[in-house]
């Protein structure tokens, strides 16, 4: 048996939503340039009807830019990664919603810190915030290292502290107190770049 279709005529005679192929033609057919469109569920055939087909046309070239997500990774998901010009140098981090890539939190630029470091914060921060938020979601993190150092519940860095980032050394503090404070469920798992390419949480700068 066929699966129900929805068709949806932006311009035609009578611009809707038809339940069959033969109600579409009929407001399709000797209509120069008629914009219609099938679907496979009325509430996405109702949603691109309410929104237009130029919007509609705009928002699924961005979707089919959009890379994408390898069949092994967990779409309830968050990830995790940092950036730094310079080791050390200028760093930041950020996490985001590996399927929308939506950014959930972001830090820095902080002077003098180094990728690890940032690597580090980034994933005690993830695991704060999906607490708070009372998640199941997962957490990934591309840094074998920080990963290992999460679970030593210390940020191992050689680092020297200096007045330009006691900053951060702050925040490594936190993150130490925090983990070695607050037990958690969250699941981190590492983010195998080689074979799935960059942390969808990647700056993009390499």
């Amino acid at each position: 048996m066929a699966k129900q279709k929805y068709y949806v005529v932006w311009d035609g005679h009578n611009p809707g939503i038809y339940k069959t192929w033969e109600d579409c033609k009929l407001q399709i057919k000797n209509y120069s340039q008629a914009k219609y469109k099938s679907f496979h569920s009325l509430a996405t055939a109702e949603e691109a009807f309410n929104m237009g087909f130029y919007e509609f046309q705009k928002l699924s070239k961005l979707n089919q830019l959009k890379p994408k997500l390898p069949r092994e990774v967990q779409l309830n998901s968050i990830c995790v990664d940092a950036a730094s010009s310079g080791n050390p140098g200028k760093m930041e981090y950020r996490g985001v919603e590996t399927q929308t890539r939506k950014v959930l939190f972001q830090k820095g630029p902080f002077e003098q810190a180094t990728n690890n470091i940032g690597e580090f914060l980034a994933l005690v921060h993830g695991l704060a915030f999906l607490q708070k938020q009372q998640s199941s979601r997962v957490l990934y993190s591309d840094s074998k290292i920080a990963i290992g150092w999460v679970k030593q519940k210390r940020c191992k860095t050689k680092l020297k502290l200096t007045q330009s980032n006691a900053e951060v050394f702050e925040l490594i503090k936190r993150a130490e107190i925090w983990l070695k404070t607050h037990s958690y469920k969250t699941k981190i798992l590492k983010w195998e770049t080689k074979i799935w390419g960059e942390i969808p949480a990647d700056f993009g700068r390499k």
